[in-house]
């Protein structure tokens, strides 16, 4: 059985990246030093479900969410904020909202971060025996995170209903999941660098990145006994040209955070051998199927019809893409946001792409954080 751990040389990761993969990994020395950390110092904690059944029909014995809590649930029960994760991240990776001078404080609010499926905490490939280890794990919809999590908080945590649900990318993704299955689970939703559906443009470029990973002969169609290396550098190599902005690269902004004399082939070079620090290759694939099979009119009842399921969300949307996502376009932003009644679309102006939803710079992240925190203060 290959065993995921995870190891840091933070000496070798870019410090732009090191902003968004503190939201894939544990917090970053970097951030951890520009950001005031929580007061709150948070365990990690797995929910167990017995006999969890999939989507797609495979039962797992025993499945673990992975999820931490930061500040305190109070008396009534009704002070609960849900932060769903995004790409292989851990239960840290909300901390740019999180504490002194942010819009989410925990000596007001008890906020639940979630782990999704496959990000090596969370039941993964890596992680659970046969007969569903490696390549043999069943593919996760949003729709099953989302349904584990439920169960998370209404039978462990005991909790019914949330003041909101905040997700970034994937989290973005299980955000407007829950506006849909459970319409009035949160009293608010805010979704940044994400949307409701993976059209087919995003199908595209993520079929491209697992080709990459898995042209490597090492790879043995998932069944390798060492890291296919070559592979997740060229996942990595894919993945690095779709994360920020054309402007981005042109303009040279991850300048702005490298040592004096950094050159562009020193920061290529660290992206492809440093992207995702331990991560395995099963898993990094089941996390990309599941953001492709991504559709809420696909929810039991919408008969496929995206903007129909869109049409039911009641609650108030605080939908904010950045304006240079190539992952999830502002133009779909647009189409979706046309079919939600209470939405409110804001897209954050950066030029840092996919990341700008994460607060991978200053700029985003105040722009974030004072507009979340108007949304959910009802301004």
């Amino acid at each position: 059985m290959f065993n995921l751990t995870f190891y840091f040389d933070l000496n070798l990761i870019p410090l732009a990246m090191r902003h968004f993969f503190t939201l894939i990994l544990l917090l970053a020395a970097l951030v951890a030093q520009a950001q005031p950390k929580p007061a709150d110092r948070v365990p990690h904690h797995f929910f167990t479900l017995t006999n969890f059944k999939t989507e797609g029909g495979a039962v797992l014995p025993k499945a673990l969410v992975g999820y931490g809590t930061y500040g305190h649930l109070n008396a009534k029960r009704d002070n609960a904020v849900l932060l769903p994760s995004h790409y292989m991240a851990g239960h840290h990776g909300y901390e740019w909202l999180i504490g002194p001078g942010k819009c989410l404080d925990t000596t007001k609010l008890f906020l639940v971060t979630t782990e999704l499926f496959g990000n090596g905490h969370s039941s993964s490939p890596s992680n659970t025996p046969e007969p569903f280890h490696g390549p043999r794990f069943p593919v996760m919809t949003i729709r099953d995170n989302v349904a584990a999590v439920h169960e998370l908080l209404a039978k462990d945590l005991k909790i019914t209903h949330v003041r909101a649900i905040i997700g970034f990318s994937m989290g973005a993704q299980q955000a407007f999941q829950w506006a849909v299955s459970y319409p009035t689970f949160a009293d608010r939703i805010v979704a940044t660098s994400g949307t409701a559906k993976n059209y087919p443009h995003g199908v595209v470029r993520l079929e491209g990145q697992i080709a990459a990973l898995t042209a490597d002969a090492a790879f043995q169609n998932g069944n390798y006994t060492a890291p296919p290396t070559k592979g997740i550098e060229a996942f990595a190599t894919v993945w690095t040209g779709w994360l920020f902005s054309q402007e981005w690269w042109r303009k040279e902004l991850w300048r702005s955070e490298e040592k004096p004399g950094t050159t562009f082939e020193q920061v290529l070079n660290n992206y492809r051998t440093h992207f995702i620090p331990g991560a395995d290759a099963n898993d990094l694939i089941l996390q990309m199927r599941t953001w492709e099979h991504h559709d809420v009119g696909t929810t039991p009842g919408f008969g496929g019809d995206v903007e129909k399921a869109l049409r039911s969300i009641k609650v108030p949307l605080l939908y904010m893409p950045s304006e240079t996502d190539l992952y999830f376009p502002v133009g779909d932003a647009r189409y979706e946001a046309a079919f939600i009644a209470g939405v409110t679309l804001l897209p954050i102006p950066s030029l840092w792409g996919h990341t700008a939803g994460a607060a991978s710079n200053p700029a985003d992240a105040k722009f974030l954080n004072e507009n979340i925190g108007k949304f959910l203060a009802g301004n």
